[in-house]
């Protein structure tokens, strides 16, 4: 196998690794998870990553590459009153929907039909609070923050990839040596799986299990799609998730969230250097998959040391890991004038965080959100405006 696929894969793991494993803590805290929960989920998910990864790459001949839902661990993290066999039970569900929006082409087609720019704002309103503890996090820790911001920009300058990664480095080595973090014991324990039986609550799967659905498919397996086409291969849809939704409904069962299609990492391996022969490229997908399975077995050390952070930088770390995706949702939710009220209302219910009957905010949100773009459609209409459209189908 030529090494050209090895640094890739390895730069692709270590940024979808470092730079969201602090948003999937906070997510683990979130609902309660113990340290041997945490430890499992993060075990199980590099896992479906790595097996997901490989095989699919083998079997469709195109090189994919999977990543644990982002915007997923950040819905998750902004979610309380829920415990961790509850969520068990929300992760396997929408897992579940994941496959069989690959085996039931209605199902597919109605989530086509929710206006991009609603699902875009309903992202944007779980990642903002996020984005805004930052700031409080600088103030908190300004000796540390404030470096790693300087860090995270001047690196984002040249290469946005690897600026969180860089800023985690940083981080890192100010908190171990300036900040006086304790070193956690040099030791290396064996990761292990943890079972959790899902608890069933059907308010906590409308509120987190359908949601957490919803922005997979909307904000990572679409793009995922996107940036395969864009390098000249033919995504394997129905194929991939199947694949991923099985996987994550199996992972779910030992705390894991769901897993997707990759975009930013994928387009790390799809470069042309990766492989000369692009027929050839998709052997990167089991090299990644390997460097996945071993950032699991070494994910108890990984996490020991992250513990030993002040939670500050951990917050701020969060906070500079999805302005990305803030920014790219902000952008999808407010593009197209006609739909912007609409999106604003679900941008604003959602963030609230507020839950109504038991059911999180981002339901709320989307469903807000539905109502006022179906009722401005309507007028519009009624009016006589030829601009409408269908009152179901996508927006504008």
């Amino acid at each position: 196998m030529p090494f050209s696929l090895f640094p890739p894969a390895l730069v692709a793991a270590l940024v979808g690794y470092g730079s969201t494993i602090a948003l999937v803590l906070s997510a683990a805290s979130a609902l309660g998870a113990s340290a041997g929960q945490t430890a499992s989920w993060v075990l199980a998910v590099c896992l479906t990553k790595a097996i997901g990864s490989a095989l699919l790459s083998w079997s469709a001949r195109v090189p994919v590459v999977l990543a644990w839902s982002t915007p997923g661990a950040a819905l998750i993290a902004a979610t309380s009153g829920i415990t961790l066999p509850q969520a068990v039970a929300a992760f396997v569900v929408a897992g579940l929907l994941v496959a069989a929006s690959g085996l039931i082409r209605p199902l597919g087609a109605l989530v086509a039909k929710i206006p991009d720019p609603i699902a875009a704002a309903m992202l944007g309103g779980v990642l903002l609070p996020f984005c805004l503890k930052g700031a409080g996090a600088a103030q908190a820790l300004p000796t540390v923050v404030l470096p790693m911001l300087a860090v995270f920009v001047l690196v984002r300058l040249r290469n946005p990839a690897l600026a969180v990664l860089a800023a985690l480095g940083l981080g890192l080595i100010l908190a171990f040596g300036w900040a006086g973090a304790p070193l956690p014991a040099p030791t290396l324990p064996l990761p292990r799986l943890e079972f959790i039986m899902p608890e069933l609550r059907w308010d906590v799967i409308l509120g987190l299990g359908l949601p957490l659905y919803l922005v997979t498919m909307a904000s990572q397996n679409l793009p995922g799609f996107a940036v395969l086409r864009a390098a000249g291969y033919a995504p394997p849809v129905r194929r991939a998730l199947v694949g991923t939704g099985t996987l994550s409904a199996i992972s779910g069962l030992f705390g894991a969230h769901t897993v997707s299609m990759a975009a930013i990492t994928a387009a790390i391996c799809l470069d042309e250097n990766t492989h000369p022969d692009r027929d050839q490229r998709w052997k990167v997908g089991l090299v990644y998959g390997a460097i996945w399975a071993g950032l699991g077995v070494f994910s108890p050390a990984i996490l020991a040391v992250l513990a030993a952070l002040p939670a500050p930088l951990m917050t701020a770390l969060v906070a500079l890991a999805l302005l990305g995706p803030l920014m790219g949702a902000l952008s999808g939710a407010f593009t197209a004038p006609q739909t912007r009220f609409a999106a604003t209302v679900t941008l604003i219910v959602t963030a609230s965080g507020t839950a109504f009957f038991g059911i999180g905010a981002a339901f709320w949100g989307l469903l807000a959100g539905l109502a006022f773009w179906g009722l401005e459609r309507v007028a519009a209409r009624a009016k006589g405006n030829p601009k409408a459209g269908p009152i179901l189908g996508k927006g504008p």
